[in-house]
């Protein structure tokens, strides 16, 4: 294995990117992708890939049912990649923590972990497990409800050692009967969508070469951003006193406009195919989600109103006239510049001396250099 990094310890917060894009709705799937590890292997490497579909939810004891991702644990997490492994390839590996309530699981806080790993060799990686050990103890200091719930990665996928990195992190978990998480946390800012995808860990028996063999791998669980109030509102003064010098005001509030919509369009297609279906008895009707439509439908304005139509006319008609004289002044200026560039320049580019003087300006000049001199001088005689 490598040598231990140097590594500062836990991770502050930073990449507030990562709650700029995203809601609080959950979003699930029921693939089952991985890589999986026959527990007859000598040497624990990964020797098959399985892909299943789960389609209920777990109820027994002891099953994930679902996770719930706080901002601090993205922060945390972008942090950590920036101060370690930003413009690499590399990706970084921290311990989840939070509370878990009938399988569903909290993820509260967060805190880093010394870890490489071979690119060349995937058996080959080090993650320091007495460090793990030490913060953690540390971490019950402040506070007692917070236990080991899982792992992270900035993946963007899963690799080989991640089950061997689960198998050093559940020892931590031994006080709860639910199996520790892997979430990957995806830090590129140009996700549209949730950057976080949750994992659990299954096990399946197969049959290969008339031998029966356990398999482990990574099964989807249903993943959702959540905050309490105070998390809230101290999200929302960090991302207000974000400064982009890179990137207008104007700018960033156009971009964020139409990612709403974008959003928003999605949501409305969704519901307009779940509608359609149930009108064609593909699926049933759900009376929550009629209940919910039918309330977003009741809080729609009536737009048909003639003071409110008149309203928004005289509203756009007054902006359209600002932006129409900012126009008007900033054509005025540029024009403005130009001529005093031509003045200046002429018509070859090279800089015109500037003419002399007359000889009134001169003189008068002359005059006032000497009136303030004898100013000064009359200043210091009395003084004397």
């Amino acid at each position: 294995c490598s040598h231990p990094p140097s590594f500062p310890v836990p991770a502050c917060i930073a990449g507030e990117q990562l709650l700029h894009r995203h809601s609080h709705h959950p979003i699930t799937s029921s693939d089952t992708m991985a890589v999986g590890e026959s527990d007859e292997g000598a040497t624990g490497a990964p020797t098959t890939t399985t892909t299943t579909t789960t389609a209920k939810a777990a109820s027994k004891i002891g099953e994930v049912v679902d996770v719930t991702m706080h901002p601090l644990v993205l922060l945390s997490a972008a942090d950590h990649y920036h101060r370690v492994a930003k413009g690499t390839r590399k990706r970084v590996v921290g311990v989840l923590l939070g509370q878990v309530v009938r399988g569903k699981i909290d993820c509260l806080n967060s805190f880093a972990v010394p870890f490489e790993e071979d690119s060349r060799n995937p058996a080959v990686f080090y993650l320091d497990h007495n460090y793990v050990e030490n913060m953690f103890r540390m971490f019950r200091k402040i506070n007692t409800k917070e236990r080991v719930v899982g792992f992270y990665s900035t993946g963007p996928s899963i690799r080989p050692n991640d089950l061997r990195i689960f198998d050093v992190i559940q020892p931590f978990t031994k006080e709860s009967v639910t199996p520790p998480v892997f979430c990957i946390i995806d830090i590129r800012p140009d996700r549209p969508d949730l950057p976080i995808t949750a994992y659990k860990v299954i096990e399946e028996v197969s049959r290969k070469d008339g031998q029966m063999k356990v398999e482990r791998s990574f099964a989807h669980v249903p993943c959702q951003m959540g905050a309490v109030e105070a998390e809230e509102i101290g999200v929302e003064h960090l991302l207000r006193d974000i400064n982009d010098p890179t990137v207008s005001t104007v700018a960033s509030l156009i971009k964020g406009k139409m990612s709403g919509l974008a959003t928003l369009t999605e949501k409305l297609v969704e519901a307009k195919d779940y509608l359609e279906a149930v009108g064609r008895g593909d699926l049933k009707a759900h009376p929550e989600i009629i209940d919910n439509l039918q309330t977003i439908i009741n809080l729609l304005p009536n737009l048909n109103q003639e003071d409110l139509v008149r309203s928004m006319i005289v509203k756009t008609n007054d902006m359209m006239a600002a932006i129409y004289l900012a126009s008007i002044i900033r054509t005025v200026i540029a024009l403005h510049d130009l001529i005093n560039n031509k003045i200046r320049y002429g018509d070859d580019g090279a800089e015109k001396p500037k003419p002399p003087a007359p000889a009134k300006v001169v003189e008068e000049e002359k005059k006032e250099e000497s009136a303030k001199a004898g100013e000064s001088d009359k200043k210091d005689e009395a003084k004397s």
